[in-house]
């Protein structure tokens, strides 16, 4: 039998917020992290640094939640009233902690700074709490209980938030509440758009299982599935959703990268890895931009060489060994020219791939026969050139980065053909 779910609230406090001078991650963060232990957030609110606000927002969560979270305003200075709202609230005075003052001092000591008497306000708590040690920050976290439902503050700076929402405040609310087993599963998927890719897997989607529920979450060339399923025993979810992810890679192979969020250049880069292999760019729409992608993983001077940004043709030439009559007869958009700045690149490099891309990012720059959007990406290896056309559309950002992913796709797609082959397997499989 299902346990019904424990209900929690999250609270963001500040005024810069509610501007839009921050953009409020801290909730979508906390909301992600109660979920996967297994509480179910209902509702997220803002609120300003003002104190009967504060306190209004907290009346309203306990009255139909079991916990609040709040993050925001803990900081020293005389805007951030959090810590003497909750203390109205509950009815408590503030007092020093020694502990937290210990804590503080230590914290401007390491860095040699003084304490100062606005810092030593950081260990004064409401008397009846219970305190929540910050060890990457001077202001504590803080829980509260009330009627048998539980009251969470904690600082808004968004990485001390984080350590004590999984190192302390979740270990917690585990030990009080016996919250539903949640397990997600999460399949990345790349080629095609989200609503050909429900009709695709219709029948799969139909039919699942009633605990395992299924959500599409797309983003610029990539669509996200996200299997979600409830109950008591953590393994048989975790079975049962091994086994409806089984079954989706047979039904789109080709479209399945990878799993949990990981990226595209992620995959790429464990699979050059793997198979000792070297990659080099070269770019003229995306002005680096795949280079970029690639070398933001660690430790992808293993496998990434260099980049050529190919945007004049002069350079293309030069550089690349990109021919003059097929500039002249096919234009610098045209597989010719991208097929040639692939090939050329892993020569110039001395790599084992080289991807190219050429075409017109737009929103201007198109034409009746080449609109904005036409993208031509290549990719070359010591056997063979691949190459592709794309049409995606007007919008300059959202082409570049539907390119940079395709192009990377197409190199998955070799070095998974290269693994096949080694491997002496014929179908199709993702890099997991």
């Amino acid at each position: 039998m299902v346990k019904s779910k424990i209900r929690a609230v999250v609270v963001t406090i500040g005024d810069e917020i509610l501007i839009g001078q921050v953009v409020n991650r801290n909730a979508s963060w906390i909301g992600q992290q109660m979920n996967l232990a297994g509480f179910s957030v209902v509702r997220m609110v803002t609120v300003p640094d003002q104190e009967e606000a504060i306190s209004g927002a907290l009346e309203a969560s306990l009255s139909h939640a079991d916990i609040v979270l709040m993050t925001g305003g803990l900081g020293p200075t005389k805007d951030d009233i959090t810590k003497h709202a909750l203390a109205t609230f509950f009815n408590m005075q503030l007092v020093e902690d020694q502990d937290t003052l210990r804590q503080v001092t230590s914290f401007f000591a390491a860095r040699g700074m003084a304490l100062t008497e606005t810092n030593r306000k950081q260990a004064e708590v409401p008397e009846g709490c219970q305190v929540m040690k910050n060890q990457h920050g001077t202001a504590p976290g803080m829980l509260f209980e009330k009627d048998g439902k539980v009251a969470v503050a904690m600082p808004g700076v968004p990485a001390e938030m984080k350590r004590l929402m999984t190192g302390v405040v979740i270990p917690e609310l585990r030990r009080r509440y016996q919250g539903q087993e949640i397990v997600h599963k999460t399949i990345m998927t790349h080629g095609m758009g989200e609503s050909h890719l429900s009709d695709l897997i219709r029948d799969w989607e139909e039919g699942l299982p009633p605990h395992i529920r299924l959500a599409y979450l797309p983003r610029p060339g990539v669509v996200r599935l996200r299997l979600s399923a409830a109950g008591d025993s953590r393994s048989y979810l975790e079975q049962t959703i091994a086994e409806q992810v089984t079954m989706l890679k047979r039904l789109i192979p080709e479209l399945v990268f990878g799993f949990d969020d990981i990226t595209m250049e992620e995959v790429v880069g464990r699979m050059l890895r793997r198979q000792e292999k070297t990659v080099a760019t070269a770019e003229s729409c995306t002005g680096g931009a795949i280079a970029s992608k690639l070398t933001s993983i660690s430790g992808s001077s293993d496998y990434f060489k260099g980049a050529v940004v190919a945007y004049d043709n002069q350079v293309k030439q030069q550089l690349l060994g990109v021919t003059p009559g097929s500039l002249q007869k096919e234009g610098a958009v045209s597989k010719q020219v991208a097929e040639q700045m692939a090939a050329g690149g892993r020569i110039k490099m001395a790599t084992d791939y080289a991807v190219a891309t050429t075409g017109i990012a737009g929103p201007g720059g198109g034409t009746a026969d080449k609109p904005a959007g036409t993208v031509w990406i290549a990719v070359a290896s010591g056997e063979e050139v691949v190459s592709e056309l794309f049409r995606f559309g007007n919008q300059r950002e959202r082409n570049i980065e539907r390119t940079v992913l395709s192009a990377l796709n197409m190199l998955r797609k070799l070095l998974l053909k290269r693994e096949h082959r080694d491997a002496g397997l014929s179908s199709p499989a993702s890099d997991s």
